[in-house]
C-alpha cells in the first residue's frame, strides 16, 4: 500500500499539459463533471463524456495501465450495488430464474445507468488525484473556500498515511524475520489470530506516540490551529481557462443535443 501511495505521488508530479493546470481549475471541471454526470440519465451522454476523459487522460501522459487498474479497483464497490438493480426493480419481466426472481428490463437498464455514472466520477477523480499532487489538491480546496480546519485536518491525514504504512511495514519485515506467516496451516488458528490482534495494536500505539510527539514539536514551533502558507500562487495561464471553458462548452452542447440523443 505504501507503494502504490508513493507510485500515486510519483505519477502526480509528472508534467504534462493536464499536470500543468492549476488545481483550481481541474478541481472546478472535477466537480462540474460529476454533478452533470449524477443529474444525467442519458447513458450515451455519459458515454461520451467517459470519452473526453480518457483523451484528457491521453493528454495528461498518465501510465494507462496504472490509470484503468486504479479504476477497476474502485469500481466493483459501486457496481455491487448495481448487480442487484436487474433483480429489485419492478417492470417488463424478460426471464424468471428458479425461486420466483425475475430479470427485469428497466432493472438492466437502471443498472447499466449506475455503473456508467459511477464509471465516469471515479474515471474523473483518478485523473484529478492522478494528475495533481497532494499538497496542491488541499491548496486548491483552501483557496475555493474550504473550510481551514478541514483542510487541515484533510492534510494532517494524507501526510500520516504514509507514516501509518511505514509504521507497518516495519513490523511486517520484523515478523518475517521471525518466519511469522499468517498463512501458515501448522501454526493455530487462534494463535494467528491473536498475533494479529498484537500486530493492529502496535500500529496504532506506535502511531499514537509519533502523533504525540509531532503534535508537541509543532507546538514548541509555535502552532496555533491554523497553518500559515508563504507560496504565492502562481497567475492562472490561459490554458487553464480554455479547458475549463471547453469543459463547460461540451456539457452545454451535450445538454442540448439531449433530445436528439436517445439511448
Amino acid at each position: 500500500m505504501n507503494v502504490s501511495l508513493n507510485k500515486l505521488e510519483m505519477e502526480a508530479r509528472k508534467s504534462s499539459v493536464i499536470h500543468n493546470l492549476d488545481a483550481r481549475i481541474k478541481l472546478i471541471m472535477t466537480l462540474i463533471i460529476i454533478v452533470y454526470s449524477v443529474l444525467t440519465s442519458n447513458i450515451l451522454i455519459l458515454i461520451l463524456l467517459e470519452s473526453y476523459i480518457i483523451i484528457l487522460t491521453f493528454f495528461s501522459k498518465l501510465s494507462l495501465s496504472y490509470y484503468f487498474k486504479r479504476v477497476l479497483y474502485i469500481l466493483p464497490f459501486g457496481g455491487f450495488i448495481a448487480i442487484f438493480q436487474p433483480f429489485i426493480l419492478s417492470g417488463t419481466i424478460l426471464y424468471t430464474l428458479p425461486f420466483g426472481i425475475n430479470i427485469n428490463y428497466e432493472g438492466i437498464i437502471f443498472a447499466v445507468l449506475l455503473l456508467t455514472r459511477l464509471l465516469v466520477c471515479i474515471s474523473m477523480i483518478v485523473l484529478f488525484s492522478s494528475s495533481t499532487p497532494m499538497n496542491n489538491i488541499i491548496s486548491s480546496l483552501r483557496s475555493l473556500g474550504f473550510p481551514k480546519i478541514l483542510a487541515m485536518i484533510l492534510s494532517m491525514t494524507v501526510r500520516y498515511l504514509f507514516v501509518f504504512f511505514d509504521e507497518l511495514e516495519n513490523i511486517r519485515n520484523a515478523q518475517k524475520s521471525r518466519c511469522f506467516n499468517i498463512w501458515n496451516r501448522k501454526a493455530k488458528y487462534l494463535w494467528t489470530l491473536k498475533q494479529i490482534g498484537y500486530t493492529i495494536m502496535m500500529i496504532f500505539l506506535n502511531s499514537f506516540e509519533k502523533g504525540e510527539k509531532i503534535y508537541f514539536s509543532m507546538i514548541s514551533r509555535g502552532y496555533v490551529g491554523e497553518t500559515v502558507s508563504y507560496i504565492k500562487e502562481p497567475p492562472m495561464m490561459r490554458i487553464n481557462y480554455c479547458i475549463l471553458i471547453l469543459t463547460l462548452l461540451l456539457i452545454v452542447l451535450l445538454e442540448i443535443a439531449k433530445p436528439f440523443i436517445i439511448l
